[in-house]
Parts: structure tokens; sequence; C-alpha cells
């Protein structure tokens, strides 16, 4: 294995994804997909990965791993593919990242024809049956899904040509190492290995030294924040599912009333699509980004810096050296794909001795990413709970206060004073006033709390081995008592004796459904059974999941506990 790592060279200029050899077709899709410039790890991946070699690459949630590795196999997938077996398998720990990079494929790969297909727990196998049947070049997979294929011998792997290892630590702790050493022996001796990880343990490199052959080590170089130069920045966090990302930022937005904030997207596309989605929920939203010309990007900071607009929705690239004097706030769309963007991010703000606020909105899976935010720049990050409806109406009522201070201290009221006169007589003085403030807090956002839904609230869970009842040489779990609300037992029949321990549950749960290993709770394995800690909106889930696949290659009873059923 290479000894020395491959760091990029901060002094020269970054290439664009056209510099980096890729063909016209996969251009084209970037270019579609608004993606301006390779992020650090695509830069230094995608050349070795084009002439053929090994890889292994260090890097975190949320750097672009997936264009890193899916461009450069599109690239070097034969344009004439005589047999329908695959010609690349991609291993992910979880079937929300299957579909993630199986998406990912399809868009950058439209253009060549290319057969992507998805295979993981809790999709009907018939579909994947008939798909693989059809043939099919790109298959992205589950270890525990793609080992019931290679059994069946519905996947074939004799034409494979690269095997990747996405989220390996990830993989590994959730009992899958068994897994992947089975579905390597079934892969061709001559093949090319890709193996990604945001952490390297022994355990990584050991595999790494089994299964690739001299291969090209990268490592992200992260940008240090220079000593005394740190903005004067407040910086939170809030965890969200993707799927109420809008309607988070809109609440957060609400709340923090910014004079004027930056909202900061990886692409073009998802640029131009919440801008229309801010505009719609009321906001004066502008996008910036490298598919405008100059005097588009102009007019756009022209309105903003004229107040005209207070929400603008842009890329890196757009962004960079932007200095608006009244700029208050920053949102993090999508956490950056490194430390060093996060930094040049917040550096938008709190300049000049002014404060500002940088708040990022994370997936559950990106809460990685932000603890290495922190430890390379030394500053923390507060990770809040989403405002809810009642502190939406609390902030709104705040705000309508620190107006009519404002209207009391600096206004003319004198013209309205024989409206108020000629009330009191009919009315009480206080009851006047309160008609007034009610009318004055309408008057901002008319119905908009009546019509505010809450935003489901997503738990920080400690990493299994700090949670109480595990133990460091992966024995049993023993169940917290008494449980934590919102959680129910699943009973497996299945324990010790047919050799069961905590990573196969583990693996077979987030193998079958959608959910991560960290919101599985505790574990209890008896003798003949075990049973599962989960949340309870998830239960019924697992239990269809785990009934209709194996665990240790038996079939097992599973149903919720006698004690915890409704």
């Amino acid at each position: 294995m290479s000894s020395t790592p491959v760091l990029p060279d901060p002094s020269t200029e970054p290439p664009a994804f056209a510099d980096l050899g890729l063909r016209s077709e996969l251009l084209a899709a970037l270019s579609a997909l608004g993606y301006e410039e390779p992020t650090p790890i695509q830069r230094e991946a995608i050349g070795p990965l084009l002439a053929g070699r090994d890889l292994l690459g260090q890097a975190a949630t949320g750097t672009g791993k997936t264009a890193a590795f899916a461009l450069p196999l599109l690239q070097r997938m034969p344009d004439e593919r005589p047999t329908g077996d695959p010609v690349a398998l991609v291993l992910v720990p979880t079937r929300e990242l299957a579909v993630q990079v199986s998406e990912a494929f399809h868009r950058y790969g439209k253009d060549l024809g290319a057969r992507v297909l998805p295979i993981y727990g809790g999709q009907p196998i018939g579909r994947q049956l008939r798909a693989l049947d059809n043939g099919v070049d790109v298959v992205v997979a589950t270890p525990g899904r793609a080992l019931d294929h290679i059994a069946r011998g519905t996947l074939r792997l004799g034409n494979l040509a690269t095997v990747v290892l996405d989220e390996a630590d990830e993989m590994l702790d959730m009992g899958f190492a068994e897994d992947i050493e089975a579905i390597l022996e079934h892969t061709p001796e001559q093949r090319q290995t890709v193996l990604f990880s945001a952490t390297m343990p022994s355990r990584i490199d050991g595999m790494a030294r089994a299964h690739l052959t001299d291969p090209v080590r990268i490592l992200i170089a992260r940008e240090q924040p220079v000593a005394g130069e740190a903005p004067r920045v407040r910086q939170s966090a809030y965890l969200v599912a993707r799927a109420h990302k809008p309607a988070a930022l809109g609440r957060v937005l609400d709340v923090e009333s910014p004079t004027a904030a930056i909202v900061f997207c990886r692409s073009r596309e998802e640029v131009d699509r919440l801008t229309e989605t801010m505009n719609g929920r009321g906001y004066r939203a502008e996008a910036l980004h490298g598919g405008m010309s100059q005097e588009q990007r102009d007019r756009v900071m022209g309105r903003l810096r004229g107040g005209t607009a207070d929400l603008l929705v842009a890329t890196d690239v757009a962004a960079r050296g932007l200095d608006v004097e009244q700029l208050s706030h920053v949102v993090n769309y999508d956490v950056p794909s490194a430390p060093e963007s996060y930094v040049h991010r917040i550096g938008r703000v709190g300049r000049a001795g002014r404060e500002g606020v940088a708040i990022t909105l994370a997936e559950p899976r990106e809460h990685r990413m932000l603890k290495t935010i922190e430890r390379v720049t030394g500053q923390r990050i507060t990770i809040d709970k989403i405002p809810t409806v009642a502190d939406l109406r609390t902030r709104r009522l705040e705000l309508t206060q620190a107006a009519l201070r404002e209207s009391l201290l600096e206004d003319d009221l004198d013209p309205f004073r024989v409206i108020v006169e000629t009330l009191s007589d009919e009315f009480d003085l206080m009851e006047v006033a309160l008609a007034a403030v009610k009318l004055a807090h309408e008057a901002t956002l008319p119905g908009a709390e009546e019509a505010a839904e809450e935003i489901p609230q997503v738990a920080v869970r400690a990493p299994r081995e700090s949670r109480p009842g595990a133990d460091a040489r992966g024995g049993d779990r023993r169940p917290a008592r008494p449980r934590s609300n919102g959680t129910t037992q699943v009973f497996i029949g299945l324990g010790r004796r047919a050799g069961v321990r905590p990573q196969d549950l583990v693996g077979a749960i987030t193998g079958e459904t959608g959910i991560r290993g960290r919101d599985i709770g505790s574990i209890e394995i008896a003798d003949r059974f075990s049973l599962v800690e989960v949340p309870i909106a998830v239960a019924d889930e697992v239990i269809a999941g785990l009934r209709g696949s194996t665990i240790k290659g038996r079939k097992a009873t599973v149903r919720r506990d006698r004690d915890d059923r409704p």
C-alpha cells in the first residue's frame, strides 16, 4: 500500500470538471445539474480512478464522494456490453444511501444509457429479479441483500470490473464485515477496488491491505483558520430530514428575523429550486450562481444591497469574496463539502467587527461531518432543536412589541389621537390598545401561525459503543430500564445458541429497513431469543423487513414483544 497519501496542493488553481478528462456526455450532465467545480475529493480521485488504479479515500460524509467514484466508473464502462451482468458493484450500509447513490448514477449517466439498479431490503424482490434478468450495468446494494442474490444465482459477478465500498467504516460498525468478505470472494481477482471511509481505524486499514492492490491513498487537506481572525459568529445547527428542509429553513428564518441572509446550496439546480420555493412562502429571495451572466449577478446584488431582496440563495462559487454590509446570517442548506468551505461561508458574516449568525441544516447522516468541522476549526457548533409553532408565535409577538416600541419612540402619533380618544369613551383604554396590537401583529403575516405545522425533531443518539450496556468486546447489550419514550421492543426468535450477535441484528435491521444503526436502542440477547429496542414509528417496518429476510442464514419469528403491544 502507498505509504504517502495524496494531498491537494493549495497553491494551484483548482481544475474544472472539463480539466479532469471526463467525456462530453458526463460534462453535459454535470452542467445541466448546475455543478460548477469539483470538490477536493473529486479533484484528487477522478484521475487515478480513470487510470484504473485502486484507491483508498478518507473523506467525510457530504464531501462529494459519490461523484468521485461514479463519474470515472461511468466513463470506463464499455460501449458494448455483450452480457447483462453488471460491470460495477457499489456496496453501501443502508437502503437510503443505496437509493441516493443509484439516483446519482442515473443523473450522471443518463446520456450514456447506463442501467443502474439499487438492491436493498424492504423492496419487492420480484422487481429486483426482473431487472437483473433484463440486464444491468451498475448494482448499488446493501451487503445482506447482495448476498441473498448471489446465493440465488441472480447476481452474477464474473464480469465485474470495479467494486466500490462506500462508507466502509459504517458498514463495519453495523456488522457487515463477514458479508463484505463473502461478497468479495465472488468477484474476479483482477478488478479495480475502491474504498471510501470517513475514518481510518485499523480494521479499515486491514481490509484495504487485504483487498486493494497498490492503491492511491487520498486524504483531503484541511484549511486551518488563522489565529485571531475567527469572525464573531454564533454557530448552530439543526438536524432535519431532507423532506422537511424547506419548511425548517422557513421556520428558522422566521424566528431569527435576519436583516439579510445568504443560503448556500451545492448546485445551481438546487439554488433555482429553493429560490422558487422560498418566494412561494413569502420571502424576497434571489438566486445567484455561475450560470448567470455578470449583468444578472450585478442586478441581484443591487437588489440585495438596496433592500428590495433580503434572502440570497447561492452556490459557493458565486458568493466568493461577497461582502454585504447588512448581511447578518449565513445558512448552510447542506453541510459544506469540506471544513475549509465552512470557514469561507461563515466568513461572509462577522466581518469588520460585526456580529453574525451561521446556521447549518444537517441531515442525520451528516452529523459526523459537523463534528469534523468542529475539530478542524476549533469552534463549537451547537445542535439546537427546530423551533416549534409555539416558538414561532412567541418570536412574532416579540417582533410586534419591538415594532410598537420603535413607533412610540420615533413616530408622530398625533394624527391618530382622535381615534383613541373616541374609542376610549366607549371602551376601556387597555382593550383599545389590545385591539390595536392585534391588528398590528396580524398585519405582518396574516394567518401564518395558524397555518404552520410542527416539523419533526430528529434526535441525536450517542454512538453505539458509548450507550449503556454496550461492552467493548461486542457482547450482549442489556436494555436500560425504563425505556425512553417513543420506543418499543421487537422480539426475534433467535438468540445466543444460533450464534446471533448484536451486530448481526443491527446489520439485518438496517439492511432491510430505512432506519440507521444509531436509531436502534438497546439489544438483549438471550439463549433462544433477542429483544431489540426501536422507535415505535418504525416498529412495523422493522418487523416486516425481518420477516422477509434471514439472520445468520435462518428465518426467525419476529413480532412486538408481548409487554410492548399497544
